[in-house]
C-alpha cells in the first residue's frame, strides 16, 4: 500500500514543508551563501522583474580551497554571476563578514536593515531550506518592522514534486529537517 501511495505522500510531505510566499515589491533581494547554481540566478531574475532595486549577497567564509587560491571565493563567484546576468554593479551590496551559516546571514541582513531602514526583503532559496530561512530571519528581525518573503526556487537536479527520486533531493530534505531542529534548539 505504501509503495502505491508513496508519490502522493512524499509530494504532500514536501508541500507541507516548503514555504513559498508570493514575490512582492521589496527593498532588497538576498542571495544566501551556497546554492551558486540557483540563488544568484533567481535573484537576477527577480531584479529584472522589478521586484527590488538592490541585491544583497554575503561575504561567505572562505573554504580551504579558496584560502589557497585554488578556487574563487563564493563572494566573487556570486558577483560574477550577477554581472553576467546584467545586474549593474550599483545594484549590488556585499553584507556580513566571513559568514558561515544561515544564522550569520540573518544577522548580516539585520545589520543592513538597521543601517538602511529597509522595510522588506525577499529571499529566494532552495525548497527545503525555506522553512529554516523563514524561521531564523523572522526571529532575528522580530523587533524590526521589516517583512520577510521567502521564495522557493527549484534546484537544478531535482524538483519538490519528485525529490525522493534523486539522491540530492533526499539529502537536501533530510539535512534541512535536521538543521531546522538544530536551529530551533540553538537559536
Amino acid at each position: 500500500m505504501l509503495v502505491v501511495c508513496r508519490a502522493p505522500l512524499l509530494t504532500g510531505l514536501a508541500e507541507a514543508w516548503v514555504v513559498n510566499e508570493p514575490a512582492a515589491k521589496a527593498d532588497a533581494i538576498v542571495v544566501l551563501g551556497g546554492g551558486l547554481e540557483n540563488r544568484p540566478f533567481a535573484a537576477a531574475k527577480l531584479f529584472h522583474d522589478g521586484v527590488a532595486s538592490t541585491i544583497l549577497y554575503t561575504d561567505v567564509r572562505l573554504s580551504p580551497a579558496e584560502e589557497m587560491g585554488i578556487t574563487l571565493p563564493e563572494k566573487e563567484q556570486t558577483h560574477r554571476i550577477l554581472l553576467s546576468n546584467s545586474v549593474p554593479e550599483t545594484a549590488m551590496t556585499v553584507i556580513g563578514s566571513s559568514v558561515a551559516s544561515t544564522y550569520d546571514e540573518s544577522r548580516a541582513v539585520r545589520a543592513w536593515i538597521e543601517k538602511t531602514g529597509a522595510k522588506s526583503v525577499i529571499i529566494p532559496t532552495d525548497p527545503f531550506h525555506t522553512r529554516r530561512v523563514r524561521w531564523v530571519f523572522r526571529k532575528q528581525l522580530r523587533n524590526t518592522k521589516t517583512e520577510i518573503h521567502v521564495i522557493a526556487i527549484n534546484p537544478v537536479r531535482y524538483r519538490a514534486e519528485d525529490w525522493w527520486r534523486h539522491e540530492e533531493g533526499v539529502i537536501a530534505f533530510q539535512n534541512e529537517v535536521i538543521k531546522y531542529i538544530y536551529y530551533r534548539f540553538e537559536y
